[in-house]
């Protein structure tokens, strides 16, 4: 599962926790704006904004995870299964594939607004990639630095759900997510006041305690929540450095830790954390056993090139300080 999360400060970030149980190798990928965008049953895309993220490079071909377009407009795939349901060609339609969508949207759009626009023609199509990369069932969060929102192919077509809490995670569909927080309107960040009777002398033992009834959990509800309070409970200042950190911290506060959920073939865990500074293209990520952040910035590459550029992730080791 994972989480996905769209931030403003003095810049605007946006990123997402990847949580499954194997790595398949990604790296920070940019796509330059002359890369060919072959599409299955939509043509050719030669010409498009350049786009920095995470992607498993197949056969050439950027799969991407999350990604972020040069005008700043970001977009991430989040797991979905059961729910997620992609349909047959439809005539009068741009037929997309789900590990297109992410291109076929950065490539083109600079806006949610615009994205918005472009959605109205679209058909999520059952293509799969290969016969070995079945499609992966998906919704999508799209934010620029103004608003968010969530897309979602379910039975009875596609939702554009406006997410106003910039935040998202898995099943159920997104508006069962922002009825559920509901359930948490008590939960606060300041000392907690006695509601409990007017004939009891009651009062708090510990700080955090206005906090008490926020879960805890690995569930996606309960990481949407968990996500939902400490980004809108968040400060931070104004420089790289604090925004930055201060981002991998909320992401941090729904992170995955290895051994703790288990799956079919291991444990959940989260593979890596990502930051993008949508104003500036610098895209930092840490990986599970490298918490320190790095970052790659899209401008020292050529963006009028026409090859991918593949930056593989710092995986991390030990170090001793030496006193000096």
């Amino acid at each position: 599962m994972c989480t996905s999360i769209s931030y403003k400060v003095k810049d605007h970030y946006f990123g997402r926790n990847l949580d499954y149980e194997y790595s398949y190798n990604e790296t920070v990928t940019i796509t330059p704006r002359n890369y060919p965008f072959v599409f299955k049953e939509a043509g050719e895309m030669r010409s498009h904004y350049a786009m920095i993220g995470m992607a498993f490079v197949q056969n050439g071909y950027p799969l991407y995870y999350d990604a972020t377009n040069e005008k700043g407009l970001s977009m991430a795939g989040l797991n979905f299964p059961a729910n997620a349901v992609y349909k047959p060609l439809q005539k009068g339609k741009d037929n997309i594939a789900s590990f297109e969508f992410i291109p076929w949207v950065l490539g083109d759009c600079a806006t949610v607004a615009q994205a918005r626009a472009k959605l109205k023609r679209i058909n999520l199509a059952n293509i799969n990639f290969s016969d070995a990369l079945p499609a992966s069932p998906l919704h999508w969060h799209i934010a620029d630095k103004s608003e968010s929102i969530v897309v979602e192919s379910v039975s009875d077509g596609l939702k554009v759900y406006d997410d106003p809490v910039n935040v998202m995670t898995n099943n159920p569909t997104f508006d069962f997510h922002l009825t559920n927080l509901s359930n948490y309107m008590g939960v606060t960040r300041d000392d907690p006041v006695n509601r409990f009777s007017d004939k009891l002398s009651l009062a708090p033992y510990s700080r955090g305690m206005g906090g008490i009834g926020l879960p805890g959990d690995l569930s996606s509800a309960s990481r949407f929540v968990k996500a939902a309070f400490t980004l809108h409970n968040s400060i931070s200042g104004g420089s790289e450095l604090e925004s930055v950190t201060q981002f991998f911290h909320i992401l941090g506060s729904v992170a995955q830790q290895n051994g703790c959920c288990r799956v079919e073939k291991g444990y959940e865990y989260t593979i890596y954390s990502s930051c993008c500074n949508t104003d500036k293209g610098i895209y930092y990520y840490t990986t599970y056993r490298n918490g320190q952040i790095t970052g790659v910035d899209m401008n020292r590459e050529d963006l009028d090139a026409s090859e991918l550029v593949s930056y593989p992730l710092l995986l991390g080791e030990l170090k001793i300080q030496n006193k000096k």
